[in-house]
C-alpha cells in the first residue's frame, strides 16, 4: 500500500536499511562503512588476546581452537539469518536463503577459498603467538612488513635477563628448582627473568630451548594465508573474472560470509581434531572425550569466536561499502593487539630502550597507515 508524503517526511539518506521493504540492508555510506571497519578493528584486535590468555593458563590450544571456530561459525549464521533476511528478496539482490538455491558455484568456492586460508592462518597464529609475542605477531601477519627488529630486540632483552638470573648467586641446583617452580614465594612481576620462568611453566605451549625461527616462520605463513582471504571473498561477492552464468546474481555480502565460515569451520575442525591424537611442537595427546569434558576456559573460547566472526562479518560489510583495500584497514588490528599484550601479559615490561624506540615507531606507522586507509574510504556507487 503506498502513502503519498510520506517518503518526503521521512528520510533516511545515509544507509539502506528498509526492514519493511523495498531493498536488503546493505551498508552503503563512508560512515556507515568506517563505523563496521571501527568496531570490526576492536574486536578482531580482542579475540587474539584472549585466545593467548588461555594458553598461558595451561589449557590446550587444539580444545580452545575447537570452542573458538563453533562459535565463529554461529556468528556468520546470525549475521546471514538477520542481516541477510531482512528486506525484499529482489533478482539483482536475493537474500540469503533464495541465493542458497543458485547456480553461483564459482563464487562459492572463491568464498570458501578464502575461508580456508583465513582457517590455516588463525590456526597458526595460535602457535606462534608462543614464540614471538601477541604484539609482533599481529603486526608481521597484518602487514608482512621488515618489523623483526622489534621481535629481535625484545627476545634479546628477555634473553639478557635469564643469563642476568642464571649469572646472579644461584647454583645451578637452585635454578632448576626456580624452572619446576619450587622456591617461588611470591608471584614475579610482569618483566622480569622470573616472570618468565613462571610464565613458562604454566603455559601450554613450551618455548624454552626452542628457536624463534620456528614461530617467525609459522608467523609468515599465518601472514601469506591472511593476504588471500580478503582478494579472495572480493572475488566472490563481486565476480571480476565473470565466472557466473548470465543472469545469475552475485552473491550477497551475507552469503558469501556464510560460504565463508562454513570451509573455515570445516578446516578447523579437521586439523584440530587431527592435533588432539598427533599433536605438534611438543605438546600432550588430547583426545576428543578429553576435550569435550574440559570446561576450564570454554566461556573464554566462545567469546573470542564470537569477537572474531562479527569482527570479519563487519569488515566485509565495510568492504562492500567503502571497497575491499580501504576495509583493510582493520589489519590495523595489532594497535589494539599491542594494548593487550601490555596491559594483560606485560609485554616490553623492562626491556631497553632500544626496543621501546622499535615499538613506538611501529605503532606510529600503523596510526598514520589506518588514518590514509580511513580517509580512503569513499562512498561506493
Amino acid at each position: 500500500m503506498d502513502f503519498p508524503g510520506i517518503e518526503s517526511v521521512i528520510s533516511l539518506p545515509t544507509e539502506r536499511f528498509i526492514c519493511s521493504g523495498l531493498k536488503m540492508y546493505l551498508v552503503e555510506s563512508k560512515g556507515g562503512a568506517i563505523a563496521c571497519m571501527l568496531l570490526a578493528l576492536f574486536f578482531l584486535g580482542t579475540w587474539p588476546a584472549i585466545m593467548t590468555l588461555l594458553e598461558r593458563r595451561g589449557r590446550l590450544p587444539q580444545h580452545t581452537y575447537l570452542d573458538y571456530t563453533l562459535t565463529n561459525l554461529l556468528a556468520a549464521i546470525i549475521i546471514a539469518l538477520t542481516f541477510g533476511e531482512i528486506g525484499k528478496s529482489t533478482p539483482e539482490q536475493p537474500n540469503f536463503i533464495a541465493q542458497l538455491s543458485q547456480d553461483n558455484w564459482p563464487s562459492v568456492l572463491f568464498a570458501m577459498a578464502g575461508g580456508v586460508v583465513l582457517s590455516l592462518g588463525n590456526l597458526s597464529t595460535q602457535y606462534a603467538w608462543a614464540f614471538v609475542g601477541l604484539s609482533v605477531t599481529e603486526v608481521i601477519t597484518a602487514s608482512i612488513t621488515v618489523v623483526i627488529a622489534v621481535h629481535s630486540s625484545n627476545a634479546a632483552d628477555n634473553k639478557a635477563k635469564l643469563n642476568k638470573l642464571k649469572m646472579q648467586a644461584i647454583t645451578n641446583e637452585e635454578l632448576k628448582e626456580l624452572e619446576n617452580g619450587n622456591g617461588m614465594t611470591q608471584k614475579a612481576k610482569a618483566g622480569t627473568a622470573g616472570f618468565l620462568v613462571e610464565l613458562e611453566n604454566k603455559r601450554a605451549i613450551k618455548v624454552f630451548g626452542k628457536s624463534t625461527f620456528i614461530g617467525l616462520a609459522i608467523t609468515f605463513f599465518a601472514g601469506v594465508c591472511f593476504s588471500l582471504f580478503s582478494p579472495a571473498f572480493n572475488l566472490a561477492t563481486n565476480d571480476q573474472w565473470h565466472t557466473l552464468k548470465e543472469g545469475v546474481p552475485k552473491l550477497v555480502v551475507y552469503t558469501a560470509f556464510f560460504y565463508f565460515s562454513v570451509s573455515c569451520f570445516v578446516i578447523a575442525l579437521i586439523l584440530n581434531v587431527t592435533f588432539l591424537y598427533r599433536p605438534v611442537l611438543d605438546l600432550p595427546r588430547s583426545s576428543f572425550k578429553a576435550y569435550l569434558n574440559d570446561w576450564n576456559g570454554r566461556g573464554w573460547a566462545f567469546l573470542a569466536g564470537f569477537l572474531c566472526g562479527f569482527g570479519n562479518g563487519l569488515q566485509f560489510m565495510g568492504g562492500q561499502a567503502a571497497g575491499y583495500a580501504a576495509a583493510d584497514a582493520v589489519q590495523a588490528l595489532p594497535l589494539v593487539s599491542t594494548f593487550w599484550g601490555i596491559l594483560l601479559f606485560g609485554e616490553y615490561r623492562k626491556s631497553s630502550r632500544r626496543t621501546y624506540i622499535f615499538l613506538f615507531s611501529m605503532l606510529f606507522m600503523f596510526i598514520v597507515a589506518v588514518g590514509v586507509l580511513m580517509a580512503s574510504s569513499g562512498h561506493r556507487k
